[in-house]
């Protein structure tokens, strides 16, 4: 393994591997949480199916302890953009939307993604945001390919989320470099001009992840000193997944298809390690 000037760190395809298998622990411990989540289930049941989902597959927690968070997963409801901590009394009801993130480390190589998902019949201008924010997601990932610049990402995030409607993107807040750590360089804003910061190179890994809100896009932090909340109390929206930078394409790590259904809508063919994989 070697580094960039900037000490983004650059994985070899043993341990690309690596986090594909805790990306996939990520990706079935999502989707049991996504069909758990129904009125009256609390936050912290869901963290519970995720504690499981780790269990068994031998795998360990990205978020419990990190700088003393307690819980495994993130559990932001309506108005809270990130960083929800889980509760026993904090029991979901028809028309919410929470978002979920999740992280997982397998062999000291970690994964993390994250879901916005509707609670019953959520109310038309909420399923819109939700669902221009996971599209802005996977265009930044399509963006995430050899030889681009860094803010690339940001500006086909920003670009698409402009043409979906008037939301507010979060600022600050943003994308990350993941591998033997969970939060590493580069930072990745949400925003910003085409053609900027360190050129994606092979063996890079990113985790992008826009957050969007209804209403204006600043924020404030609650006082248990975790939970990130909209400032004029509009509901957010959260999307991440986890991408591996190769020679011949992308792979998304903590996607089940690798990304393969939503990144050929755009264009963009996976690289052969994911297809063979």
């Amino acid at each position: 393994m070697r580094n960039l000037p900037e000490r983004i760190e650059l994985k070899t395809p043993d341990q690309i591997a690596l986090m594909r298998a805790a990306g996939l622990v990520v990706a079935r411990a999502l989707a049991a949480m996504r069909a758990a989540a129904a009125p009256g289930v609390s936050t912290a049941d869901l963290d519970a199916i995720a504690r499981d989902v780790l269990r068994e597959a031998g795998a360990t927690s990205s978020f419990l302890g990190y700088h003393g968070y307690p819980a495994v997963i993130c559990a932001s409801v309506n108005d809270r953009v990130v960083h929800g901590i889980p509760s026993a009394g904090e029991k979901l009801a028809d028309g919410d939307l929470i978002s979920i993130d999740f992280g997982a480390i397998v062999d000291g190589w970690h994964g993390d993604s994250a879901i916005s998902v509707p609670v019953g019949a959520v109310a038309p201008d909420v399923a819109a945001m939700s669902a221009a924010c996971e599209a802005s997601m996977w265009d930044g990932l399509a963006a995430a390919r050899s030889g681009a610049r860094l803010s690339d990402i940001s500006h086909a995030i920003e670009s698409s989320v402009r043409r979906a409607g008037p939301y507010g993107i979060v600022p600050n807040y943003g994308g990350h470099g993941i591998g033997s750590e969970m939060h590493m360089a580069p930072h990745i804003l949400n925003y910003g001009r085409a053609g900027k910061g360190p050129r994606l190179t092979p063996g890079m890994a990113l985790a992008i992840e826009p957050m969007l809100t209804l209403g204006q896009r600043a924020t404030r932090e609650l006082d248990d000193g975790w939970t990130v909340v909209t400032a004029d109390g509009s509901w957010a929206a959260h999307w991440e997944h986890t991408v591996a930078i190769l020679d011949d394409g992308p792979w998304v790590l903590t996607a089940a298809d690798g990304g393969r259904s939503e990144l050929a809508k755009r264009g963009v063919t996976l690289s052969a390690a994911a297809v063979a994989a």
